[in-house]
């Protein structure tokens, strides 16, 4: 797999612009020694100085990463955005993001190898981020391991970000951020709780109208933790309208949370990748 990336950083050597790219240092070690790393077009010495508006060739074989293969799995998914890096799908309600256990294999993961084998594509995706499994939306998966790591970062720094929709039950009369701290439920494995110990977790909430007995918002997320926006709405007494786990005495057909936007920087043109999907509900 050949790739080209627009570097963007400061002048330095080439091997330390590398290492800044998160190339691995076993990685590294194979573009030297095949010589299968241009600069501008030319085939020159790891210690030549790069700059910012250089372009570095890089030539990756299926032996530079360790073995990652991925079950396919024939189920119909919705492709919002696609390159040779990456896809973005829309995920359905009732599916995972991927397995658990070594036998299973009905996930939006082995949907996407699927999907990829039949467009005649040899290699295995890797999840970026996940969704809840009642959750539906955007769901973000690298193509290879080189782009992994430069997906992941960003979404550590926060330069990656993910707005949802829901339905908040009763009457929620302003915007707001819930900065709570969130751990697992001791009682319940599946749960999690407001907890004093837990990870510091913050959710942007904005109010766009009020249905019926409902509110109808936007969630913009600082932090990614898991059941985030459920369990920050419940701590607030508005528990998200359908939630199985957090409000189990409603009778709604399924949780009302929608990842409809995702943002980040593409990682080796740098444009801005910014795809919306209609909010099902």
């Amino acid at each position: 797999m050949y790739i080209e990336i627009i570097y963007q950083g400061k002048t330095q050597p080439l091997t330390e612009a590398l290492q800044s790219l998160l190339i691995p240092r076993k990685t590294r070690h194979f573009l030297r020694t095949r010589k299968d790393i241009w600069v501008n077009g030319k085939n020159l010495p790891f210690h030549t100085e790069v700059q910012e508006g250089d372009t570095i060739g890089l030539n990756f074989e299926e032996n530079d990463y360790p073995e990652h293969s991925v079950t396919p799995w024939d189920f119909p998914i919705e492709v919002m955005y696609e390159d040779e890096h990456f896809i973005v799908i829309n995920k359905p309600i009732h599916l995972k993001t991927h397995p658990n256990e070594p036998t299973e294999y009905k996930t939006a993961l082995n949907a996407v190898q699927y999907y990829m084998q039949s467009q005649g594509e040899t290699q295995s995706p890797y999840v970026v981020h996940r969704l809840d499994k009642e959750t539906s939306g955007l769901l973000l998966f690298a193509k290879n391991p080189i782009v992994l790591p430069l997906l992941t970062r960003q979404l550590e720094q926060k330069n990656m970000h993910r707005d949802y929709e829901a339905l908040a039950t009763g009457y929620l009369k302003h915007d707001l951020t819930i900065d709570k701290p969130i751990g697992r439920d001791r009682h319940d494995k599946r749960k999690r709780r407001i907890d004093a110990n837990g990870q510091r977790a913050i959710t942007h909430v904005t109010v766009l109208k009020h249905e019926n007995k409902n509110t109808r918002i936007r969630c913009t997320l600082d932090t990614g933790r898991t059941h985030q926006i459920r369990v920050h709405l419940q701590s607030i007494n508005h528990p998200l309208l359908g939630d199985p786990l957090y409000n189990v005495a409603t009778s709604a057909t399924r949780l009302y949370l929608h990842a409809y936007r995702l943002r980040f920087t593409h990682p080796f043109t740098f444009e801005t990748i910014d795809i919306n999907c209609k909010t099902p509900f």
